[in-house]
């Protein structure tokens, strides 16, 4: 099975950088216990937008695709994103007017 990247692009308005950044701990913490959990990597843009914002990226690794599917599962399906553990997935758990762009991507070059 191939690894699944899990790359959100966040935009967050300038005063709610911290909102943001308890809100992905959060789910780290939750996704990290979860089976099919490699890693997440999360950056921060160097520069703020014209209008004051700033863009994170949050990537997180899945051992497969299943995994990540087992763990969203449900979320799928509904509005509010919410999973079997009630969890807000896919982007949703971060309230307006921070704004999620989610995808999920395999990797098909590396070099190093």
């Amino acid at each position: 099975m191939e690894e699944v990247s899990v790359i959100n692009t966040i935009l967050v308005p300038a005063g709610h950088e911290t909102q943001a950044e308890l809100v992905r701990a959060e789910y780290i913490n939750y996704f990290s216990k979860q089976p099919g959990f490699v890693s997440s990597t999360f950056y921060k843009s160097l520069a703020r937008e014209q209008d004051g914002s700033l863009k994170y990226i949050n990537i997180v690794v899945w051992a497969s695709n299943e995994a990540f599917e087992q763990v969203v599962n449900q979320g799928f399906t509904n509005e509010q994103g919410q999973n079997q553990d009630g969890m807000r997935v896919l982007g949703k758990g971060f309230l307006p007017p921070i704004i999620v762009s989610p995808g999920q991507y395999q990797v098909i070059a590396k070099n190093t």
